[in-house]
């Protein structure tokens, strides 16, 4: 799949976006190294703690149907600036695909491409845990 192709599947989830508060759409499109693809929209709550984003919804949905290794994700907004993944979904991420590609969308479809690892330099995986002490 092309990076264009995984950022169109990301802007069509934007109208699936349940965003009654903030009204800022957002869509993801998370891609396995077997081609598989997990689309995912923001979900929002009056609540605002419990509100889901974009990109891990994708992931909830590839995890949750038995995928664990991820190669790329398009974001796509409507915004005039691309449309950052939020600190959480970069950590959220991390645990599974620290050398994931991202792929990251304004409204008018331009987007730039970079590592997740340069998102989130030093970033606390599942390695972080090891404390070298025998089991």
């Amino acid at each position: 799949m092309t990076d264009q192709a995984l950022v169109d599947l990301a802007f069509s989830m934007l109208e699936r976006s349940y965003v009654p508060y903030s009204r800022f759409p957002v869509g993801a499109a998370l891609l396995c190294p077997d081609g598989t693809v997990f689309t995912g929209c923001n979900i929002e709550n009056a609540a605002y703690g419990p509100t889901i984003c974009a990109e891990r919804t994708a992931l909830a949905k590839a995890v949750s149907e038995g995928h664990r290794a991820f190669s790329t994700i398009a974001i796509a907004g409507k915004s005039t600036d691309y449309c950052w993944p939020c600190g959480v979904c970069r950590q959220v991420l991390y645990e599974f695909a620290p050398e994931l590609t991202v792929l990251v969308a304004r409204g008018d479809g331009d987007y730039v491409k970079l590592s997740l690892k340069e998102l989130l330099p030093h970033g606390f995986g599942p390695s972080s845990l090891d404390t070298g002490a025998n089991s």
